[in-house]
């Protein structure tokens, strides 16, 4: 079912314009912008320092990303969602606690090249992302060789991908396509919340959800 536009959405998102970094695509063809569009993030200008910077791609409604830059003050975060919907939720949210340490990127994940810089990225987390079981939207997964191939330019060297999800099949997928395209894969975890990573878990809407219905959680670091 098609979400529905929220109310004053426009005025909304542009009260929103000292957290929101970017928002669209620059042109119709995503091939062709993620090829040719480049308007590099200067970090330092944004945030005033040289803090590490990690990256959610998928924030939703911001859960995950609000509880991690309050517990590290001395990171830098930045937050991707296609959803203007979703994101202005969460981009509402962290103007709400004040948090000066995140920044939105309303775009295509597809397009990340066109604003982050190559291997500027410590870490990326994918929470819960959309499995796409169908075979014709393979390319369309957040851990196809497509997508790793964009996190390979954005990740400095050591850096990582966290994966949390509820899909034991995408699950298998992901860990799989991380091999061949080169990480190490660690960390591994067919029920999170039963395992020695579940002390320092940030428990999201959606796991949390999960979780109540006694669906295991799995989880992986990838280490390129």
């Amino acid at each position: 079912m098609r979400m529905r536009r929220k109310r004053n959405l426009e005025p909304r998102m542009e009260a929103c314009a000292d957290v929101l970094l970017c928002r669209g695509k620059p042109c119709k063809n995503l091939k062709e912008a993620a090829e040719t569009f480049r308007a590099l993030l200067d970090y330092r200008k944004i945030f005033g320092n040289d803090a590490p910077v990690e990256l959610e791609v998928g924030c939703g409604n911001g859960g995950f990303l609000l509880e991690k830059a309050a517990r590290e003050p001395n990171v830098n975060f930045l937050a991707v969602e296609l959803c203007t919907n979703v994101i202005l939720t969460a981009m509402e949210r962290t103007r709400a606690v004040g948090l000066r340490n995140v920044r939105f990127l309303n775009i295509p994940a597809e397009i990340l090249e066109c604003y982050i810089p190559e291997h500027s990225i410590r870490t990326i987390y994918l929470n819960f992302s959309t499995p796409l079981p169908e075979k014709s939207r393979e390319k369309q997964r957040l851990t196809s060789m497509r997508f790793l191939a964009i996190y390979r330019k954005l990740l400095m060297a050591g850096g990582t991908i966290e994966q949390k999800t509820d899909s034991a099949d995408f699950f298998e997928y992901s860990l799989a396509r991380y091999e061949e395209a080169g990480f190490a894969v660690g960390e591994v975890t067919h029920d999170l919340h039963n395992s020695p990573y579940a002390e320092s878990n940030i428990v999201t809407e959606y796991e949390a959800a999960f979780a109540a219905k006694g669906m295991p959680i799995f989880r992986a670091v990838a280490r390129y």
